[in-house]
């Protein structure tokens, strides 16, 4: 390796490892979330303990990684095995930071000197980590909250909404701050750009001098009618809510606490009356108080799914998600209708463009409100097509066709990174639960055991996300049409 190579790759091996050590710390924040969430617990306090021997634990055995190694995954007090899962999801989580740098900034970076690739960098990471690092804080929050997500809801068959309204709030918030940034340093939109300025193309291309592409990860809304969708959608959602709170539209499955007592209540009798006749002197009211104590200190588990699944009134409950979902519905086509009756009444009639000889819009929409609209969008298109998946499968067949986390987890997503990567990561998580019944065939454990949907769209989410080009590749084949490939 000659001297030139090394300078360059020295601060970018310098930057990979902070991510890393980064990503680590995060996978250490991910376990507590693990273990705490599951039980109502509080995240910040109380400090961690040894579940054994309930020793307040020091900065030495917090190191991530290294602190389970150096331990020997044991106790330093109590002498007490530490499960290898700690160091496990914590390089987990390193990795997942560490990947899209290298993929994103540092192999493109790379390719001139013939040791690198621009084939997976999307569009907004062009202009490089010092510009484009808020989008890598977005993509970096909603990887740890699918870490998280996707083990609680493994043995829990329960998605806390707090992991996926995480990602959501956060990618609102740093993209459009990132948007007012730009757009405050940059100057406004002009149609077209000659030289500077803003000049908005198809996606969410804006150029601000030559050859300077700034994009955000998920695609801005470049037309009136889909922005005002997008925010009456948002203000039907948030009506929804608030009549949900005042009572005036009910909750769904609202009973299933007292089915679910007298279901289990029903099952326990018959199983005291079968085996009656081979134990005797167990009275049925002792064995019932001690199993609602156990049941009120454990977590939930996957059993309490399977018992979910039996509740016999899911076409009933439909429809009143129906009805919390009609103000959405209709604010998302009010506010398409409205939109460009405002902005014609307060900015004028739309004009000729002559470069392209559409009409355009007499005002163009703001940076930071495409940015803005567009993660909404996503959250939106998101999360309603897999509550549309919910509804009617669920008439379709009498039982929950998905759980609302899920619902939830899909609109994260798209806030996140865009509705097509979240609804690509919905359809294809059926592919990953089939490799993976496929694999606990083929080995015994918990391999074997089916997992909830959730944690197959994460995974599916991750793949399609960072192998773009081949699933690009793929669906081009699929349909027939041109491969378009950087």
């Amino acid at each position: 390796m000659d001297k030139m190579t090394f300078m360059i790759l020295l601060p970018k091996v310098a930057t990979a490892i902070f991510v890393f050590a980064y990503g680590a710390c995060i996978g250490s924040l991910v376990n507590v979330l693990v273990y705490r969430l599951p039980r109502g617990l509080g995240i910040v306090t109380p400090a961690s303990r040894c579940p054994s021997c309930d020793h307040k634990l020091t900065w030495r055995e917090n190191i991530p990684i290294f602190g389970w190694l150096l331990l020997r995954g044991k106790c330093r007090f109590c002498k007490s095995k530490i499960s290898p899962e700690y160091p496990i999801v914590e390089t987990i989580t390193a990795i997942l930071f560490l990947v899209p740098l290298l993929l994103f900034f540092v192999l493109p970076e790379l390719e001139p000197i013939g040791l690198g690739t621009s084939l997976f960098q999307p569009e907004w990471a062009r202009n490089g980590l010092g510009s484009a690092w808020p989008e890598l804080l977005v993509v970096c929050v909603l990887l740890g909250s699918l870490v998280a997500m996707t083990i609680i809801d493994a043995r829990t068959a329960q998605i806390p909404l707090v992991l996926v309204w995480t990602p959501t709030a956060t990618a609102l918030i740093v993209y459009t701050a990132h948007a007012i940034w730009l757009q405050a340093n940059h100057g406004g939109p002009a149609v077209p750009a000659t030289g500077g300025g803003w000049r908005l193309e198809d996606g969410m291309r804006w150029h601000a001098a030559p050859n300077e592409i700034w994009a955000i990860s998920t695609p801005g809304l470049t037309n009136w009618r889909m922005l005002g969708a997008a925010f009456g959608g948002t203000i039907g959602l948030v009506l929804s809510i608030a009549l949900l709170a005042f009572g005036v539209i009910r909750r769904s499955f609202a009973d299933y606490e007292e089915w679910e007592k007298q279901a289990i209540a029903e099952a326990e009798s018959k199983t005291v009356a079968e085996s009656s006749s081979d134990v005797e002197g167990i009275p049925a009211s002792s064995e019932s108080s001690t199993n609602d104590a156990e049941s009120a200190e454990r977590e939930p588990s996957a059993e309490d799914a399977e018992l979910w699944i039996q509740y016999p009134y899911a076409r009933r409950e439909m429809f009143k998600e129906l009805a919390f979902l009609a103000p959405a519905a209709a604010f998302c086509i009010l506010g398409m209708w409205l939109a460009p009756f405002l902005v014609t009444k307060f900015a004028g009639s739309p004009t000729l463009n002559t470069l392209t000889g559409n009409m355009v819009p007499a005002a163009e929409i703001p940076f930071w409100l495409s940015v803005l609209g567009g993660s909404l969008m996503g959250y939106l298109i998101g999360g309603g097509v897999v509550w549309a998946v919910r509804i009617f499968g669920s008439l379709a067949f009498g039982k929950e066709a998905l759980g609302l986390g899920d619902v939830h987890l899909v609109a994260a997503i798209g806030a996140s990174i865009g509705w097509i990567d979240g609804v690509l990561g919905f359809f294809g998580a059926a592919f990953v639960g089939l490799a993976w019944t496929l694999l606990g065939a083929l080995f015994s454990g918990k391999l074997g055991r089916t997992l909830p949907y959730g944690p197959y769209i994460a995974i599916a989410t991750v793949l399609v996300y960072l192998g773009k080009p081949g699933v690009e590749w793929f669906l081009s084949r699929l349909l027939n049409a041109p491969i378009n490939l950087p």
